[in-house]
């Protein structure tokens, strides 16, 4: 039997923000002049990838905090008639399709963060959009295989148990530091927990190994808190303390459960982690794989000689 919201019928989440204000200093100078949310993750920037998760899970509603020099990103996701003309023109249908993809996928909003004050006050920002709704949150530097849908099975939860819920995996204790990190409960299903507390990139002490990453589904009352929140780790208002505050709650914005995620992730906000996820996406793909992995494999294999 599924668990029952405690808290009454559930308010549908058809809503997403995705914060996207960063400078994306760790790829200069390739970020100068280009977000780094429009770097391609093989022949798609990587923003496409995040807003196509959120359409997959239900919301079709997308909200953009950009700040200054994310123009870019208005333009990928608006229509461009001159391109589609010539495409179309030329009888070149199958990259007609892929230009006007990006367009067709959701009603996208945007807004912007004056100040680079934290993810808590990026989140502040889509105060106004979202209203009275349960909303998702997706981090543009986490992405999640389309094969695993995390998303979708966070918003089950949160229709079921109400709350907030957040998305955690299991980080060697060394990594933790690096990562919100949460204190949790076992629940009635093997992959929900109850959250009981969370600190964000804890120096040491941390309560367990299970580290928060890029996806969230918050009540709306967390704007009320983020309003009195003031600025913690790196002198920046954090998300994780306002959650924290939900977490105490059993109404009101509470409680707080996570979902264990032992799916396929992939980081690009970090160099390496961003070349990996580009070469395993690739080999992987129908049209490339068949040519890439020899490939790879005669180049290994000459890096071994």
């Amino acid at each position: 039997m599924s668990p029952t919201n405690p808290n009454g019928p559930a308010r549908p989440v058809t809503k997403a923000v995705i914060p996207a204000a960063g400078l994306g200093t760790r790829f200069l100078p390739a970020t100068k002049a280009t977000p780094k949310e429009m770097l391609p993750v093989v022949d798609k920037p990587a923003i496409q990838y995040v807003v196509e998760e959120a359409v997959a899970a239900g919301l079709d509603d997308i909200l953009m905090i950009t700040g200054r020099g994310k123009r870019a990103l208005e333009d990928h996701f608006d229509r461009n008639y001159e391109l589609e003309e010539t495409l179309s023109a030329k009888g070149d249908d199958t990259k007609l399709s892929l230009v006007q993809e990006a367009t067709d996928l959701a009603t996208v909003h945007y807004v912007r963060q004056g100040e680079p004050k934290g993810l808590g006050h990026a989140v502040l920002c889509a105060a106004q959009h979202v209203g009275d709704d349960p909303f998702a949150v997706l981090l543009g530097d986490d992405l999640i295989d389309v094969r695993d849908p995390l998303l979708a099975r966070m918003v089950e939860v949160q229709q079921q148990r109400g709350g907030s819920v957040i998305a955690l995996i299991e980080v060697q204790p060394s990594q933790i530091q690096l990562y919100g990190c949460a204190a949790v409960e076992t629940t009635d299903e093997a992959d929900v927990v109850r959250v009981t507390d969370m600190i964000e990139k804890p120096k040491s002490d941390a309560p367990s190994n299970l580290a928060m990453i890029g996806r969230y589904v918050i009540a709306p009352q967390v704007f009320d808190v983020l309003r009195h929140t003031k600025p913690g780790a790196g002198g920046e208002i954090q998300l994780t303390d306002a959650l924290r505050v939900l977490a105490g709650r059993d109404d009101d914005g509470g409680p707080v459960h996570g979902v264990l995620f032992r799916g396929r992730r992939y980081d690009t906000g970090d160099r390496l982690d961003y070349l990996k996820a580009v070469i395993r996406l690739a080999a992987e793909r129908e049209d490339l794989g068949p040519e890439l992995l020899p490939w790879l494999r005669e180049f290994l294999g000459q890096r071994r000689s």
